[in-house]
């Protein structure tokens, strides 16, 4: 008889709705029938899941997280810091679950259940921030500063922010940052309302606002900035780009790295994976290439071999 593998699902009771209570059972049922010994963990407080997977992730075959993307950010941490090569498995539960949908994850929990113990391996590029991690944004500006306490403030992102700029009646309402992004042989200067490094397919549940020929295991992000407009001209023209995504104007700017410094000339807010970040002054970004491995279904590693 083969010896049993060992997991460790780590889930987030609270995340979506708490609706992991309803599917707990079958999802464990879909592991233990999958070959797997299971050692359950309810996460107690925020970035408990961090130290958790760290300390333990050395006793396990995998580890299978559930919540959000915050819960998912976490136990990819924890796996870093471990320095334990494992996959990892990932039960959305959340209310946006971007990441997921860039993995084209099932929505249902046992079906994701089911991939996480039978579906392909894929191995992610992950964002370093200082000394924190990102799974698939890094963000600053208009939306990121306000309550934290819920994880919408990411939802309809780019359509919000054109509707926002729409109804203001004078440009000095406008929360500005000045910055300094400094990438390959390249620098980006000047006032910003809005910036965000990203590996993902969509940002608050809508495609195409990260850019084109996006892979996320290319070792590169991409990087959004919306300048601040100076003149009533300049917010129509950034409206006008929002909307159409326009990526190729002087106010919305976008281009594709590995590793960037960003100098401002005061502490700006971040958020990362929707969670607050902390405020900084400078930072150093970077793609740390194909980090963590993923068990994805086998028809999103096929479509992006066939897009290679």
């Amino acid at each position: 008889m083969s010896e049993t593998k060992k997991m460790l699902f780590i889930f987030n009771p609270k995340a979506g709705k708490a609706q992991i209570k309803m599917h707990l059972l079958g999802i464990v049922d879909t592991f233990v029938k999958a070959g797997y010994q299971v050692e359950t963990y309810p996460t107690q407080s925020p970035k408990d899941a961090i130290e958790y997977t760290k300390n333990r992730a050395a006793e396990f075959d995998m580890v299978v997280c559930s919540g959000g993307d915050g819960t998912l950010d976490e136990v990819v941490a924890g796996l870093l810091q471990s320095g334990v090569k494992i996959p990892l498995g990932y039960v959305p539960a959340g209310s946006t679950n971007d990441f997921a949908g860039s993995l084209k994850l099932p929505k249902t929990m046992l079906k994701a259940a089911k991939v996480a113990v039978e579906g392909a391996e894929f191995a992610c590029d992950i964002g370093s921030f200082n000394e924190q991690t990102f799974v698939y944004i890094a963000a600053f500006g208009i939306f990121t500063d306000v309550s934290y306490g819920t994880q919408q403030e990411l939802k309809n992102l780019l359509g919000h922010m054109a509707y926002l700029l729409e109804g203001i009646k004078s440009l000095s309402t406008i929360k500005s940052y000045p910055m300094k992004f400094s990438y390959d042989d390249k620098v980006v200067e000047g006032d910003f309302i809005y910036g965000m490094i990203t590996n993902s397919m969509s940002v608050g549940g809508f495609k195409g606002f990260t850019g084109p020929g996006i892979e996320l295991n290319d070792g590169l992000f991409e990087v959004t900035l919306v300048r601040t407009p100076s003149t009533v001209a300049e917010l129509n023209d950034l409206i006008t780009a929002l909307l159409n995504r326009d990526f190729g104007g002087d106010m919305l700017i976008h281009f594709k790295t590995d590793k960037m410094r960003v100098e401002s000339g005061q502490e700006v807010d971040w958020t990362l994976d929707g969670e607050y970040g902390g405020g900084h002054w400078q930072l150093l970004i970077e793609n740390k290439k194909e980090a963590v491995t993923l068990k994805v279904p086998e028809k999103f590693v096929k479509e992006t071999q066939k897009n290679r």
